[in-house]
């Protein structure tokens, strides 16, 4: 059983390092936008916000397939839809610019969605008492992709004939490597028995949300605090999503031209440390009280862009990416806490359409600013203003749940109590009889 386990992890781990490659668009963001786009970076940038947001409709069918079938399959295909979609995206010219957007964007995004909340929700069934430290883990790999990744991307670019010219050969490359690695990973996953669940469970401490049952989506999406942890997460992530898609051409309006680089490393890298940590830290101090503090850091950083300059950039990037990694962590952990375990894949699939339609909605605004603030800098920061209020909306969200979560369990204690008296009083009946 530990044996199978380790595979489970070990194979989830290297596939989520794989499809993070991915999420590093902004080292393709420059070549792609002058060379297929005609310099319009928002159009650019609606190539991965398309990723983002059809990869919930593909967690959500993942998911489901997965319930029904199993991961093994669902992440072998997954695997072929996503290899496919760069494969076609290494074809694509300015010709037919909209063509990136279907193969990189929506089959990539389709494709990794297979994958993502799949293998996450196979290897919290596996540690049902540390999801967040597994989750976190898990989504830490996929982060990490970046970091491995961006300097041989960018020196694939180079080899292939430098930016605006070396993306196409670069994509072909990425497709057989997910190809490889997503179809060769998915025959070592597998679910535990059932009864591992029960057997595995332990005491958790006294800040975490229980729920009692497992909810199916039907149900779920019948629940208030589905639209509440779904809405918070696309306030959450709008600042990150921001800078992630747009450090590199950030740090060089900033006149970091000869190390813009950095700034995808430093997003990268810090974003992969904030789903670790922060996974473990809402084990121990409850997936909403951790959220709380992720969402007023973010609401701050994100004012500090207008007055970061220097290598100061580097560190508020990473800043940014940090906090903006612990939602990642934190929010699939409070998903199956709220919702249970079973169907958690598709269950998160549907909160992740609230980062799906955050993606986009965030590319549009600073892709809309980046036009713009060309001759001046200072154009772009209404946009990180606009992300910063998201953040404090996030809060008031957050403390809703929390006193709806409360009251709950407040209700369910008095409950039980009174069962418990009114059991007492028969029990003392019967005893007079």
């Amino acid at each position: 059983m530990k044996k199978q386990r380790g595979l489970t992890v070990a194979s989830t781990i290297a596939i989520q390092l794989t499809i993070g490659i991915a999420y590093i668009w902004s080292v393709f963001q420059t070549g792609v936008a002058n060379s297929i786009f005609n310099g319009d970076n928002a159009a650019a940038s609606l190539t991965f916000s398309l990723l983002l947001a059809t990869l919930t409709i593909g967690s959500v069918i993942g998911g489901k397939l997965a319930v029904r079938f199993s991961t093994r399959i669902v992440v072998l295909i997954g695997g072929i839809i996503l290899s496919t979609g760069f494969m076609l995206a290494s074809f694509v010219t300015a010709n037919f610019p909209w063509m990136l957007w279907i193969s990189y964007g929506v089959m990539g995004g389709v494709g990794m969605g297979f994958t993502y909340s799949t293998t996450i929700a196979c290897v919290q069934k596996w540690f049902p008492h540390r999801k967040g430290f597994i989750t976190g883990v898990v989504v830490a790999s996929l982060g990490f992709g970046g970091v491995v990744f961006t300097p041989i991307i960018e020196r694939l670019i180079t080899v292939f004939g430098g930016v605006g010219a070396g993306e196409s050969s670069t994509f072909m490359v990425l497709s057989v490597l997910f190809l490889t690695v997503c179809t060769g990973g998915s025959f070592l996953l597998k679910n535990p028995p059932e009864d591992y669940m029960k057997d595995h469970v332990t005491a958790t401490t006294s800040t975490a949300i229980k729920s009692s049952k497992d909810y199916s989506p039907l149900e779920m999406l019948k629940s208030p605090k589905f639209y509440l942890i779904t809405l918070s997460l696309l306030l959450a992530c709008m600042g990150g999503l921001m800078m992630m898609g747009f450090a590199k051409p950030f740090a060089i309006m900033k006149g970091l031209s000869s190390t813009a680089t950095v700034g995808v490393l430093a997003i990268t890298m810090f974003n992969s440390i904030g789903r670790m940590t922060w996974g473990v830290v809402s084990d121990k101090f409850g997936r909403v009280n951790t959220i709380l503090v992720l969402l007023l850091a973010s609401a701050v950083l994100s004012l500090m862009v207008s007055i970061a300059d220097g290598y100061w950039v580097y560190i508020l990037i990473a800043g940014i990416g940090f906090f903006y990694g612990g939602f990642l962590s934190t929010f699939p952990a409070l998903t199956a806490d709220l919702f249970g375990a079973k169907h958690m894949a598709s269950n998160y699939g549907y909160v992740l359409l609230g980062f799906g339609t955050g993606a986009i909605i965030s590319s549009q605004i600073v892709g809309y600013y980046v036009n713009i603030a060309a001759a001046d800098i200072s154009l772009l920061f209404p946009a990180f203003q606009i992300a910063s209020i998201c953040a404090a909306t996030g809060i008031a969200m957050m403390l809703i749940l929390k006193t709806m979560t409360r009251t709950g369990t407040k209700n369910k204690t008095e409950t039980k109590t009174k069962q418990k008296e009114k059991q007492l009083k028969i029990q003392k009946s019967e005893a007079r009889i």
